[in-house]
């Protein structure tokens, strides 16, 4: 029997990859919204990107506190660049503009306007530049009163010296427990992404194709032979699971080449869990194609089942913004098991006896789904 399961399996998995839809949807269209979804709730800092840019214009005659200004910016995490041309500034997301001979202004203790401008709408992150950038401004602004003398003169190597005394109050940053901070950017979409696309497969592709090989007499055939109906279930359920296995292995490549995804210290884990997840969808998937009675059903259903349970289960969003009874109701879904799980994996460092009970889930799920899949199959 395990023979014969095995030639149906890679019989089907061999005509599902010929099929461009197949190829499209299990390799095109991921990193395509891995990418799209990451940008829009989060960008690359979700996948642990790189430090935000500002534009700063100093005049040639704006003195050594220039400098020192764009000292105190790095240090506030700004990537910093220097330019007087109009047209790099105009196209900078964040730009810091000092006047005309500012170290003279502030040396004869004139008012100093410094212009702090950028593209983004108001919102957190536009605050939260403005709480830096002002920072670093009244930071440059206490070196020169403790520097100054008594009166009131100062020059940079008394800003040096003072910037090279110990500190006599320091602030040390560690993390107490586990991480906290909800995943954004690609750290949910490429999981969620993954999650979801394989069992968009699963429906789609894995289910159509049992009902073209029963309305073809394809099946029927296969009742003439001597392999019982549990053996070509299981054959037509190793062919999906295979294919699942490709492609959430293709995703976990793109998303640790291009989206620099790190999936955590438990990655015997991880595989497990998304092993599991992969039978799950493909005994799903054999289900659905029993159930179904034309092919337009089967996609229909499929895709219908396929973005409710993706939504519903934390693949689109992370399920943590949501209201309580929101996340309490996607733990009863094998989508919400299987992003809870990765997520306790991969962002908040829970550790593997954390999912323990989300893998028994997905094992129960995909026990309960193929004897449900045993029972409803039909040759004709």
């Amino acid at each position: 029997m395990l023979r014969a399961a095995w030639f149906i399996a890679r019989s089907d998995v061999a005509y599902l990859l010929r099929q461009r839809e197949t190829l499209l949807w299990t390799f095109l269209m991921p990193p395509v919204f891995f990418f799209f979804i990451g940008s829009v709730t989060g960008g690359f800092a979700g996948g642990g990107g790189s430090a935000p840019s500002i534009t700063v214009q100093s005049p040639e005659d704006a003195g050594f506190l220039a400098d020192h200004v764009v000292r105190r910016i790095e240090e506030q995490g700004f990537e910093v660049t220097r330019s007087s041309d109009p047209d790099t500034l105009a196209a900078a997301r964040r730009r810091l503009i000092l006047p005309a001979g500012f170290t003279d202004s502030v040396a004869a203790q004139k008012p100093v306007k410094i212009e702090f401008a950028t593209q983004s709408d108001a919102g957190v992150d536009t605050q939260y530049d403005q709480i830096r950038v002002a920072r670093a401004v009244y930071g440059v602004l206490a070196d020169v009163i403790v520097s100054a003398d008594a009166e009131g003169t100062f020059d940079p190597a008394a800003i040096e010296r003072l910037a090279d005394e110990p500190r006599p109050l320091q602030l040390t940053v560690s993390q107490a427990g586990n991480r906290a901070e909800i995943p954004t950017g690609f750290e949910q979409s490429v999981p969620g992404t993954m999650v979801m696309f394989t069992l968009l497969v699963m429906l789609t592709g894995g289910a159509v194709l049992l009902v073209i090989e029963r309305n073809q007499g394809l099946l029927r055939r296969l009742a003439s032979s001597p392999l019982p109906r549990r053996g070509v279930v299981l054959g037509k359920w190793g062919g999906r699971l295979f294919l699942g296995l490709v492609q959430i292995g293709f995703a976990m490549l793109v998303g640790t080449l291009f989206f620099k995804i790190r999936w955590g210290p438990d990655l015997p884990m991880l595989l497990a869990i998304l092993l599991t997840w992969g039978a799950l969808a493909a005994a799903l998937g054999i289900l659905l194609g029993n159930l179904a009675r034309t092919e337009g059903q089967s996609i229909g259903l499929g895709v219908l089942a396929s973005n409710v349970l993706a939504a519903l289960g934390g693949c689109w969003w992370p399920i943590e913004v949501t209201p309580q009874w929101m996340q309490s109701f996607a733990l009863t879904l094998p989508t919400g098991w299987t992003m809870d799980a990765l997520h306790k994996l991969v962002n908040f460092g829970a550790g593997a006896t954390s999912v323990v009970p989300h893998l028994l889930a997905l094992v129960v799920g995909t026990l309960v789904l193929g004897w449900a899949a045993v029972r409803t199959f039909r040759f004709q």
